[in-house]
């Protein structure tokens, strides 16, 4: 009667599966939270400051022009 022999891989595969889950799973936090990081310390913009239009004197009408 001949033995079967198996591999130390099979028994390795719960281990490796967790390993390879807490791999992507510290990745996908560090995405996450770099992202909350970067959109929290962002430069806020002000909306009610808004630039006026900057007008012109145009020498051949002598009316307002845009710039």
């Amino acid at each position: 009667m001949k033995t079967k022999n198996f591999t130390s891989v099979g028994s390795l595969h719960p281990i490796l599966f967790f390993a390879v889950m807490y791999l992507v799973a510290l990745v996908f936090a560090i995405f996450i939270c770099s992202t909350l990081f970067y959109s929290c310390n962002a430069k806020s913009t002000d909306i009610t400051k808004q630039q006026t239009p900057v007008f012109k004197k145009d020498k051949a009408h002598k009316n307002l022009a845009f710039k």
